[in-house]
């Protein structure tokens, strides 16, 4: 409870209360109140209570440990690339993917008075990421934190006037800050998806007829042209990987790891094949998922 800044406490502490009273009902984010992962929660499911945690790992336990029945996690920006380092926090948790969410991602540069100048700007690395020609025009110096709207619980805190933090425009009115400039994200069509996070995977059979969309993780044998080999029951059988990403498998940089999307589910002759002939050139194959689509690819 400690690590989250203290206008941002009592908040905290009433949310997880509230939690703790139906952890069935509770969902799991990163973040002080007012982070996007916390609109995002409650935009994905209104119904449900809040559940604050101060780093993604905490937010998967609380699903692991019964104290929330599902976490929502950011895995990927489409200005700044990967969030959440997914490829190891989820084959570790034990969790299984059971939706996604597609959330824009707006930011506001707020402080404790409008005068400046402002020195720094305190922010996850994902928003700073996002602002950072805007912080460069005006020479003020990006500062890494936690999360967006512990940043801006952090300014309010400060007592300093000449240090600001960029965050949903909502945490300047939770933490009393003032709105300097809303919207200062480098680019328009700033998107994050976020996925869902539950102890139990759904069955691909009630996907049927639906767009779905699997997620798996895998490590080809070490032989020349695996990956390739691999690769090629996807586009013999048809079926469409909308992201491959590689990753290293522990410290020796001997192995790799992919992780990848597609679109379809198991049960699917299609997908069936596809995983029957990936399956024979890996050393390793693990579904994580199969989910509806949130937004229609392809």
């Amino acid at each position: 409870m400690q690590s989250f800044p203290a206008p941002a406490l009592a908040m905290v502490e009433k949310m997880r209360a509230e939690a703790a009273t139906d952890p069935m009902r509770a969902i799991a984010w990163q973040g002080s109140p007012g982070a996007n992962s916390h609109r995002a929660g409650m935009e994905f499911a209104p119904e449900a209570l809040p559940l604050p945690s101060f780093s993604f790992e905490d937010a998967i336990d609380a699903v692991k440990q019964g104290r929330a029945g599902c976490a929502i996690i950011p895995i990927e920006n489409s200005q700044h690339g990967r969030v959440a380092d997914i490829h190891f926090l989820l084959p570790e948790s034990g969790l299984a993917i059971v939706a996604e969410y597609f959330m824009p991602i707006t930011h506001a540069l707020m402080a404790l008075d409008t005068k400046g100048p402002f020195e720094a700007a305190y922010s996850h690395p994902q928003a700073l990421g996002q602002s950072r020609h805007y912080l460069r025009e005006r020479d003020i110096v990006p500062i890494s934190y936690s999360d967006t709207a512990g940043a801006a619980a952090f300014v309010a805190d400060s007592g300093n006037p000449f240090i600001a933090a960029i965050a949903p425009k909502i945490a300047a009115d939770l933490y009393g800050l003032k709105v300097i400039d809303d919207q200062v994200e480098d680019a328009s069509d700033n998107m994050t998806r976020f996925v869902v996070l539950a102890k139990e995977g759904r069955d691909p059979a009630e996907l049927a007829g639906e767009a779905a969309m699997t997620t798996l993780i895998f490590e080809v044998k070490n032989i020349p042209a695996a990956l390739y080999k691999a690769m090629g029951g996807f586009a013999t059988n048809g079926v469409n990987m909308t992201k491959l990403e590689s990753y290293q498998k522990g410290a020796s940089f001997s192995a790799t790891m992919f992780y990848a999307d597609i679109i379809g589910t198991p049960g699917d002759a299609a997908v069936d094949r596809a995983l029957e002939e990936l399956a024979f050139h890996c050393k390793e194959l693990r579904i994580l998922g199969t989910y509806a689509q949130a937004r229609k690819r392809g």
